[in-house]
């Protein structure tokens, strides 16, 4: 990459964190003493939390209130982020091969601040930052540039000097149509959409292997 400034986001770009949030549901109700339907990630596929917490209490009979089982679902992923969740294959490896090119990077990522800090310290990475943005802090959703505008006018950069690295589809097109050299990351969680998210970005990977 020819690009001074690197923007990436966090979930299903750097780290493999997807697969821990599809079996969320599922490790919830077996530490509750209940059995899984074999059709929970199918139900659970298109709810929001506090949508599943409905389901969990109204169709499972679980014996808390919506808040708790929230609080409860979301400690238990924090503490993914704070354990076990892993890098995707060389990234690390492209991190510090942008860093010795004297890349200036930060992170975009829907995902706290506080969290993101956690789990990259952990991972060894989250000295190659030099700043995390979180949609959560800024209060808007990667359905709009804001978050990677605010970071283009803390580098002091155009759109076009910055690389935005994404796996979603829907951010990588936010991010294209304000301007940004988009990389496209593949993640299986959205393999069906990985034909548009080719389309839609300047490059498009499988794995940072490809771009060492």
């Amino acid at each position: 990459m020819n690009h001074p400034f690197a923007i990436f986001d966090m979930d299903g770009t750097l780290v493999d964190s997807m697969p821990y949030w599809h079996r969320l549901g599922a490790e919830y109700l077996v530490s509750q003493g209940i059995a899984p339907p074999h059709d929970l990630s199918a139900r659970l596929e298109t709810m929001t939390l506090m949508e599943a917490a409905d389901y969990f209490i109204s169709e499972l009979g679980v014996a808390f209130g919506k808040e708790d089982i929230m609080r409860q679902l979301n400690d238990m992923i924090e503490g993914h982020y704070r354990r076990d969740i892993p890098l995707k294959p060389h990234a690390k490896a492209y991190l510090q091969a942008l860093h010795k090119q004297g890349v200036r990077m930060c992170v975009a990522t829907a995902s706290s601040e506080e969290l993101c800090q956690s789990c990259f310290a952990r991972l060894g990475i989250l000295p190659y930052f030099a700043r995390i943005y979180s949609c959560e802090t800024l209060g808007i959703g990667k359905h709009s540039p804001q978050i990677f505008l605010q970071a283009a006018r803390d580098f002091g950069a155009a759109p076009l000097q910055i690389a935005v690295y994404e796996d979603a589809l829907y951010a990588a097109k936010t991010a294209k149509q304000a301007g940004f050299y988009v990389v496209g990351v593949y993640d299986e969680s959205a393999q069906a959409r990985q034909q548009e998210l080719k389309q839609t970005c300047d490059v498009y990977i499988r794995s940072f292997a490809e771009l060492l």
